[in-house]
């Protein structure tokens, strides 16, 4: 029987419509695909901030464990320091045989800090202290911090003592000040904070709603012995490889803009307790024109990743063996992301030529309220011409017969090492009519 060849645009959607409809009848890919990206990571970032907070505020209210020496009375009201450090509840004073000792009881954790009164050789009121502490531990931390700020407080009340008993004013004795201002505005702050956080979110959004999808179109249809008849329909096996894809292609898209509106939703309450510092106006709100900049980018990284996935998946034999078959590539697509969260890295020509990274820099400036335009337009065809030869090559797989029926062994590696040498095997005798 002759098939008919090109692409039927009356089969694709036939097709289209019942892939799509048998998906969302199958509850394994509506969760995976759809539910989990909407629900799950808005719900991972409330927990991480919650925690972060949680962490904070534990740390904040340890009671810290220090050992002074050289308080105890001298010059200066050096005694007058201890009794006003043991008014905090969150210093606790723990005796020490010497500093060295001292020292390398905070070495072993079983102190916070070490707080010596030196001899400072200048004026009697001349106060030279030596605070050691262990980096490497989070109670010693935030015992140095504690016992920083104190002596701040301490350094700037001996500053106005002896400025005034020179007849000096503050202005007058301060040599050296420096006032910090934050210009940006709240929405800039927001759009900051949703630059850092969302382009790696977005990507992995959108991979989850191709990852399942894809394998359900592919080892899925193998797995359940559906995938020699489907092939055998009257359309083009083009038409049926165009509907496979945008079933994928859709889910994908819908699973980032489904997300993108939930982050949206959430994350100026999610945020809100461990950005308090900022200010209490963060404003995440994205100008119009990068809304519609961002559903596009969703539409061509989905429309990437669905096609890259399928090109793996298609080899598969059943769902588990397809989901392995994935995963390294997902991991591949969404790692690199996660380094472009640095601040300072701008969409670049050569980074708009990378598939997947120049998308979620795209996001992460539109976000930020910059366009760069020219950069975009090199992405954008970029990607296109990336999923135009993935697309081909998902054609090109699926008219060999041995993957069809499953009996060709190997994967996407295999399967070009064997075309490729097909093409270069020199051509001897008389072509077969």
């Amino acid at each position: 029987m002759n098939r008919p060849t090109g692409i039927d645009w009356r089969a694709v959607g036939v097709l289209y419509a019942r892939e799509t409809r048998l998906a969302l009848r199958d509850r394994t890919i509506v969760v995976n695909s759809i539910l989990i990206p909407v629900v799950l990571y808005p719900f991972l970032l409330w927990v991480t901030f919650t925690g972060i907070t949680f962490v904070r505020g534990q740390t904040s209210d340890l009671t810290a464990r220090i050992a002074a020496f050289g308080l105890e009375g001298g010059l200066g009201g050096h005694a007058a320091l201890r009794k006003e450090l043991e008014t905090d509840p969150h210093v606790s004073f723990v005796t020490a045989s010497s500093p060295a000792a001292g020292a390398l009881d905070v070495r072993r954790g079983s102190l916070d800090a070490v707080l010596e009164v030196l001899p400072s050789g200048r004026a009697e009121a001349a106060l030279q202290v030596r605070l050691t502490w262990a980096r490497s531990k989070e109670r010693s931390t935030a015992a140095r911090e504690r016992l920083t700020t104190f002596l701040d407080r301490v350094r700037e009340r001996a500053l106005k003592r002896e400025g005034a008993s020179r007849g000096m004013d503050g202005p007058a004795w301060t040599l050296f000040t420096l006032e910090v201002r934050n210009v940006a505005t709240g929405r800039e702050m927001g759009r900051f904070v949703l630059g850092l956080l969302l382009p790696l979110l977005f990507v992995v959004m959108v991979s989850m709603g191709c990852f399942y999808t894809a394998i359900d179109a592919t080892a899925g249809e193998r797995e359940r012995s559906t995938w020699e008849t489907l092939m055998t329909v009257a359309a083009p096996r083009s038409s049926i490889v165009v509907a496979k894809y945008l079933y994928v292609l859709s889910f994908g898209f819908l699973a980032g803009v489904l997300n993108l509106a939930a982050m949206a939703l959430t994350m100026k309450s999610v945020t809100a307790p461990l950005l308090a510092r900022f200010g209490a106006g963060l404003d995440f709100t994205v100008p119009t024109a990068g809304v519609l900049v961002l559903l596009a980018g969703a539409l061509v990284l989905a429309a990437f990743l669905a096609a890259a996935m399928m090109l793996f998946a298609v080899f598969a034999k059943t769902f588990k063996e397809g989901q392995a078959m994935l995963t390294p590539f997902y991991m591949l697509a969404t790692l690199p992301v996660g380094f472009l969260a640095v601040p300072g890295i701008e969409l670049t020509t050569p980074l708009a030529l990378v598939p997947v990274v120049n998308v979620s820099l795209v996001v992460r400036e539109v976000i930020m309220g910059v366009f760069r335009w020219p950069q975009i337009a090199i992405a954008a065809v970029s990607s296109a011409l990336v999923i135009a030869g993935s697309l081909r090559l998902v054609v090109r797989v699926l008219s060999a017969e041995e993957v069809v029926t499953g009996a060709f062994a190997g994967g996407l590696v295999a399967f070009l090492r064997k075309l490729l040498r097909g093409r270069s095997r020199p051509v001897s005798g008389k072509r077969a009519s």
